[in-house]
């Protein structure tokens, strides 16, 4: 099992466009993987949902740990870590 610290960077926090795009790399790029990841206050959940990802209120500033267990686990907790703390522009400019 491999932890990284991540800290939100995105200024509207993980929502529900970024929430897609980090649980649709998971189950893309890293689908025989688990990834869980836990808040500040203890709240810990598996990210296999865009609707539990959600619901733990990560806004920006937000630090939680994320920990990945897998046959890759170096690049995917390198990948996914950097998703949390991607500065999301939604479109695009």
């Amino acid at each position: 099992m491999k932890e990284r610290i991540v800290t939100v960077r995105n200024k509207a926090g993980i929502h529900c466009r970024p929430s897609s795009v980090i649980l649709n790399t998971i189950n893309k790029e890293f689908p025989y993987h688990t990834f869980v990841i836990e808040t500040s206050d203890g709240q810990e959940t598996e990210l296999n949902s865009i609707l539990t990802l959600i619901s733990l209120g990560l806004t920006v500033g937000s630090k939680a740990i994320l920990r990945v267990t897998g046959p890759d686990e170096e690049k995917a907790i390198a990948r996914i870590g950097d998703l949390f703390e991607y500065e999301f522009d939604f479109p695009p400019r």
